[in-house]
């Protein structure tokens, strides 16, 4: 019988189970880490995704976190914190609308600016693209973005109705 790593693995289809193994192991350990230590620190899904786009450098897809970076090797962290935003990019998908609207309040009343700023900011800009994983399906990426107008536009009638009966 081969050794432990002549088998070949299914899911990517290379030779070395036990390096497949330790990557898995060192990933979840990042993922861990960053979960426990930074996302559960941010309160919403939303402001948990801006958070997470923020970490990537939109030139090159990659992702920089110079506590992780401290700790564990490059391509962990960047296959740790691409789950982690696809994780979270999903979450906001399966809650329901009405659970987005609110959460998306918070998120925007906590910007410069405040809400107000915010949602027009978002609205005339489209800045919530950056917040799409790479790896996303695009209908997935096509609801999503069709929801963020939706939220934003209900957002916005809140504002201009509530400043007109001020």
């Amino acid at each position: 019988m081969a050794g432990c790593c002549a088998w070949k693995c299914s899911v990517c289809g290379t030779r070395g189970g036990m390096r497949t193994l330790t990557q898995l192991q060192q990933n979840s350990k990042v993922i861990q880490d960053f979960t426990l230590t930074t996302l559960a620190s941010i309160p919403g899904l939303f402001a948990r995704l801006t958070y997470l786009a923020s970490l990537r450098d939109l030139s090159s897809g990659r992702y920089e976190h110079a506590g992780l970076a401290a700790l564990y090797p490059d391509e962990a962290i960047q296959q740790a914190l691409q789950l982690c935003h696809e994780q979270i990019f999903e979450r906001i998908l399966e809650t329901p609308l009405s659970s987005q609207l609110e959460d998306l309040r918070a998120c925007l009343a906590g910007m410069e600016g405040g809400l107000p700023s915010a949602v027009s900011h978002w609205r005339r800009m489209e800045a919530y693209r950056v917040f799409l994983p790479e790896a996303a399906p695009d209908y997935l990426k096509e609801l999503f973005c069709s929801n963020l107008r939706a939220l934003l536009e209900i957002l916005e009638e809140e504002h201009s109705l509530a400043h007109s009966a001020a």
